[in-house]
C-alpha cells in the first residue's frame, strides 16, 4: 500500500517535467525533494525563503538536509513584516505570508523555466485550518504528497525508508505562530521567542513552543516530557534565562504541546 502511494507521486512528479520545491526543511518538504530529486534529477529544485519569522535552527537543517540530498538548493530573503496585513495577526496571517512567498517562488519558477511549483502538504494538514493552503491552490502549488494520499505518519515511515536523516524530526512552524492573534507582530518578539526556544532546545526537549503573551512565557512541551520540569535546577535555568529575554513570568502549559495552541488571542 505504501509502496503503491510512493509509486504513484514519482509517476505524478515525472508528469511534472521539472519542479519547484518549497523547501523549509521539515520532514514533509523534504521527503517531497527527494523523491523529486530521485525522479527528475537536476529538473528538481529546492527553495528556502529565509525571513524574521524562519528560525535559524530551521535553516541549518534545510542546508544538511538539501545537501545530504544532492539537489541544487536556493536561498532568498522575504520579509513579512513589512506588510501591514501580516503584522496585524488576523485570521489570516498565514493566507497573507503564503501569498508573499508563492509570489516570490512564482518569480524563480518564470527565471528558471520551472514547470510546477509543489510544496510538502501532507493528507492530515487538511483537517487543519490552513489558510495559507488557500493560498498555495490560488497561486497553482500542488502538494504531491495529498496527492498520493500520504499521512503524516506514512510520510515519516517513506522518509526513514529513503534514508534521509531528518525522519523523525518534530513538527515545526513559523516564529510568528507563537504570537497570540491580535497582537501585533515586531521583529523583537520574533526574536525572543526565538532565542526562547533555542534555550529549550539546549536543555534537550523536543516537541516544544514557547508562546509570547507579553509579559508571560507559556511553555508548551510534548506529555511525556512534562516530568523533566519536576527537576529543580532546571526550572531555576530555565526561568533565569527567560527573564533576561523579558519575559517577567514563565509559565508551563499542563495541558502539554498541541499544534495551534498560539492562534487564540491572550
Amino acid at each position: 500500500m505504501l509502496r503503491n502511494k510512493l509509486l504513484k507521486m514519482q509517476n505524478l512528479l515525472q508528469r511534472m517535467e521539472s519542479v519547484l520545491v518549497a523547501f523549509s526543511g521539515g520532514i514533509d518538504s523534504s521527503l517531497v525533494l527527494k523523491v523529486a530529486h530521485d525522479s527528475l534529477g537536476d529538473r528538481a529544485i529546492a527553495v528556502t525563503a529565509v525571513s524574521p519569522t524562519f528560525p535559524g535552527l530551521e535553516l541549518e537543517t534545510a542546508r544538511r538536509v538539501g545537501q545530504e540530498i544532492g539537489v541544487r538548493h536556493l536561498i532568498i530573503d522575504t520579509d513579512q513584516l513589512t506588510m501591514p496585513d501580516f503584522v496585524r495577526n488576523d485570521a489570516n496571517r498565514c493566507y497573507h505570508c503564503k501569498t508573499d512567498l508563492y509570489q516570490a517562488l512564482q518569480k524563480l519558477q518564470l527565471e528558471l523555466n520551472i514547470g510546477t511549483m509543489v510544496d510538502g502538504t501532507n493528507q492530515d494538514d487538511l483537517s487543519d485550518d490552513r489558510p495559507g493552503t488557500v493560498a498555495a491552490r490560488e497561486w497553482g502549488v500542488r502538494s504531491p504528497l495529498v496527492e498520493a494520499e500520504l499521512s503524516k505518519a506514512e510520510v515519516r515511515s517513506l522518509a526513514k525508508e529513503l534514508g534521509l536523516s531528518n525522519w523523525n524530526k518534530p513538527a515545526a512552524a513559523c516564529l510568528s505562530s507563537r504570537i497570540p492573534r491580535g497582537t501585533v507582530i515586531t521583529r523583537e518578539k520574533l526574536t525572543r521567542v526565538e532565542q526562547a526556544e533555542a534555550l529549550l532546545f539546549q536543555e534537550g526537549f523536543r516537541q516544544f513552543r514557547v508562546r509570547d503573551h507579553g509579559e508571560i512565557a507559556r511553555i508548551e512541551v510534548e506529555e511525556d516530557e512534562l516530568a523533566r520540569w519536576l527537576d529543580p535546577a532546571r526550572r531555576t535555568r530555565v526561568s533565569a534565562q527567560l527573564n533576561t529575554l523579558g519575559f517577567q513570568f514563565v509559565t508551563l502549559d499542563l495541558a502539554g504541546y498541541r499544534r495551534g495552541g498560539g492562534i487564540h488571542k491572550a
